[in-house]
């Protein structure tokens, strides 16, 4: 019963050090005729007294709101890469982005060519029961024109979303007619388990994108479906998932750990050291457990794979992850504005600290990895020797930031060929694969079934009507023999892009990937298990 209130006061301080924020009031001291200000002042106040004496006697018309937000901006910038302010909109797309749901039209789509182009209206959204339709082009939202004006995707975005229950105008090219369609916004799900699906008889698959407020309830779903299949083994994709909440991360380390295994533990200068222990509940402590990483994975995506690391509990493949470890506390102002301060750091049970260096290259780290060979070569990996730490099993690891894997996966570059080169700087393939739906919409939307949808794309000859439309579209030629050595990765590439709009969506896009990629390749070919 202790260990029960320890794993939930921890998930409990957490989600206060999260959810809640600061209310902050800066009170402004006197200014004296005499420009001449008293030493004792605290920093702070003499930050507010040169604003105010800006406001006063400053000989042009200036914008006091965005000159104190420069203030703000270069004054967090001192400290930490993470500790950031965050004006209005930018603080509410933090939130809505983490928060499981935001009001919108619902909607996913993607721009190949400087056109908005509807992947899947959300079921039971607002956009479904006001009829658009996969295919559909956006080309106007209310009055304002979104098609072939260069408009950023971000842009896009913040037109559509907007509060439950107001309305708005999206107009949709469908196969050359303009429709208009009046949809009310309403609150849309934002989902974070992209797929899940079994690979083989005993192996399950799970791509997690981010830690939201329903990560835990979403994996867990994902999870007894795949159990019911016979999952004794899980492949966890956290590769490109930039982190988000902690207590998920939490929960989710608590399904595989042992009843008083260390999560993780928080420490800062101002804040005594807190650590958070698994409480043995878990579901999943019997299954085998592979975690895929990447330069991607951040945060609470390296908490987890720390724990499970450390903790010897399964093993870590791909690449090291991005380093990003540091605690950031939410401060939120009046105005709607606010900080994400850092006020501790995050160190895996054996006592590594996640978070990289930070100096003057911080935000080129990846580009340099890139540069050093760290992408292709395992003994270029950037580790810091004189930091040697030990799993509960005495195996050796290594600090310096990030989490190095078990099993380490270079990046392939033996797959571009140039005909491949010049497809993917034309994104060739993404508009083929709405031409392909446009043409076969019917039959593709009926298709539920991996098996009969791989038949499918092989039957209308994919291949050949690819490689007859980058040359015709795009003026991309084969040369003699070339698409033998093309096709091996283009043809599963192709055919996720295609399969993407059959019933099956997002599981068609992963499950064709797997032939080519080499990550879930070492994961399936080595044990789950740490000797």
């Amino acid at each position: 019963m202790n260990d029960m209130r320890k794993i939930d006061n921890s998930i409990m301080a957490a989600l206060l050090g999260i959810v809640l924020g600061v209310l902050l009031t800066l009170v402004s001291g006197k200014v004296f005729e005499k420009k001449e200000f008293d030493g004792d002042y605290n920093r702070w106040r003499k930050l507010n007294l040169i604003l105010q004496e800006v406001q006063k006697h400053y000989v042009d018309t200036i914008d006091m709101e965005g000159m104190t937000d420069a203030a703000v901006v270069a004054a967090l910038a001192k400290l930490d890469p993470h500790s950031v302010y965050l004006p209005p909109v930018e603080l509410e797309e933090s939130e809505t982005e983490l928060s499981g749901n935001f009001e919108g039209i619902g909607i996913t789509f993607n721009v190949p060519n400087d056109t908005a182009i509807v992947l899947n209206p959300i079921i039971g959204g607002p956009s479904e029961k006001a009829g658009l339709l996969q295919g559909d082009r956006i080309v106007k939202v209310d009055e304002k024109v979104v098609a072939g004006v260069r408009m950023p995707q971000d842009s896009m975005i913040r037109l559509m979303k907007g509060p439950k229950g107001t309305k708005v105008k999206i107009t949709v090219n469908r196969n050359g007619t303009l429709i208009p369609f009046d949809i009310i916004r309403d609150k849309i799900p934002v989902h974070c388990v992209d797929a899940s699906f079994m690979i083989d008889e005993t192996t399950g698959y799970i791509k997690l994108s981010k830690f939201t407020r329903t990560t835990y309830t979403e994996f867990r779903a994902a999870a007894e479906k795949l159990l019911a299949m016979g999952m004794k083994k899980l492949i966890f994709d956290l590769r490109d998932n930039t982190g988000g909440y902690f207590d998920q991360a939490l929960l989710l380390s608590n399904e595989f750990l042992q009843k008083g295994d260390q999560v993780v533990y928080m420490e800062g200068l101002h804040r005594p050291r807190q650590d958070f222990d698994a409480d043995g509940r878990g579901s999943l402590k019997d299954v085998e457990i592979s975690v895929l990483i990447d330069e991607g994975t951040a945060s609470s995506s390296e908490i987890f794979a720390g724990a499970i690391q450390d903790n010897d509990r399964g093993v870590i493949v791909g690449r090291r992850s991005f380093g990003k470890g540091l605690v950031q506390e939410p401060v939120n102002f009046t105005d709607g504005s606010g900080i994400r301060l850092t006020v501790a750091r995050f160190h895996t049970p054996s006592g590594r600290c996640i978070q990289k260096p930070y100096d003057k290259d911080y935000d080129y780290d990846i580009y340099e990895r890139y540069e050093h060979g760290e992408m292709t070569h395992a003994d270029s990996m950037k580790v810091d020797t004189t930091a040697v730490f030990y799993t509960m099993r005495g195996r050796r690891v290594y600090g310096g930031g990030g989490i190095i894997p078990d099993i380490f996966v270079p990046i392939d570059t033996t797959r571009a060929t140039n005909f491949y080169i010049q497809c993917n700087r034309k994104a060739t393939q993404m508009r083929f694969a709405q031409t392909m739906f446009d043409k076969y919409r019917g039959s593709l939307a009926q298709i539920d079934d991996f098996g009969k949808l791989d038949t499918y794309l092989d039957q209308i000859d994919l291949a050949g009507q690819f490689i007859s439309y980058a040359e015709r579209v795009d003026g991309i030629k084969l040369k003699p023999g070339e698409w033998e050595d093309s096709k091996i990765y283009m043809m599963p590439q192709l055919k996720a892009l295609v399969g993407r709009f059959s019933k099956l969506d997002d599981e068609a896009f992963y499950r064709f990937y797997i032939p080519i990629d080499d990550t879930i390749k070492a994961a399936m070919e080595n044990p789950a298990t740490v000797d």
